[in-house]
């Protein structure tokens, strides 16, 4: 397991975020976390990324505590995606990505971080916007920014990388949400790990390894797609009834919503 979390329990005030979840991920997988708004997805994903913490419970990552990783060892080995983004960044988009490089460099880039970075905008569809000011920007473009700097923050040499991506395809069209997904599946194929917190079940049981399924902050189901989505899970988790059928070019799982669906004699 690349990272391995143990009965992480996280309160706000009174209020319980999230309670007892344990949650593995492997070498070479892609983890969806998925659940109704308010499910605790976002803080389950912030606490794996060591973006907050908690006293309960215990997160292991690469067979060591989380808490005694370094920053800036940590930071070659992980990187976040956030949907939270200063929209006030008086900077290019060229000067985004370079972000990703800044646990390479003191000062200044070197060659070869420019490079990774040329690399990684090409990657994401954002090699004409390099010199446009990011303010200047669609929310899609900005997400994909985004992307090209965490890609570029995790091009080193270290084995089983893990990157984070919280709602990572807010404002993008039906293309570019699959080219982010391609783009993720391919990281994955190198060894490394990523976790997604996403509310698209289908793209979810399409891209994703094993889900992760969250309701009220407890873990309601976890494991392969076609296990975890289950009318009896889906409806559960959503409070909305729903149709499973076998998606006929992948044969993975498709939800459809509603009471009634008139290729009912499609289910699986």
């Amino acid at each position: 397991m690349i990272l391995k979390a143990k009965d992480i329990s996280f309160s706000h005030r009174s209020f319980r975020i999230l309670n007892g979840i344990d949650v593995a991920i492997r070498s070479g997988e892609l983890l969806a976390i998925t659940g109704s708004n308010g499910a605790g997805k976002s803080t389950l994903l912030k606490l794996l990324a060591r973006e907050m913490t908690t006293s309960e419970g215990v997160i292991y990552f690469k067979q060591k505590e989380l808490h005694q990783w370094n920053n800036p060892e940590l930071a070659k080995n992980k990187a976040k995606f956030s949907q939270e983004n200063n929209p006030d960044m008086g900077l290019s988009v060229k000067d985004i990505v370079i972000m990703g490089r800044y646990p390479y460099f003191h000062s200044h880039p070197k060659k070869q971080d420019w490079e990774i970075a040329e690399q990684m905008m090409l990657k994401t569809d954002v090699s004409d916007l390099k010199n446009r000011g990011y303010n200047t920007l669609s929310g899609g473009e900005k997400q994909r920014v985004h992307l090209a700097r965490v890609l570029a923050q995790l091009q080193n040499p270290i084995p089983s990388k893990l990157a984070f991506f919280d709602e990572p395809l807010n404002n993008l069209d039906v293309r570019h949400q699959y080219q982010i997904l391609e783009t993720i599946r391919d990281f994955v194929k190198m060894g490394n790990s990523a976790v997604l917190v996403l509310h698209d079940l289908n793209l979810a049981a399409e891209f994703a390894d094993r889900v992760c399924l969250l309701k009220k902050g407890k873990v309601l189901a976890q494991g392969e797609p076609a296990l975890v989505f289950t009318e009896q899970n889906i409806e559960n988790a959503y409070q909305y009834p729903c149709s499973i059928f076998s998606n006929p070019i992948t044969r993975k799982p498709m939800i459809l919503f509603g009471r009634e669906n008139k290729f009912a004699d499609k289910k699986i």
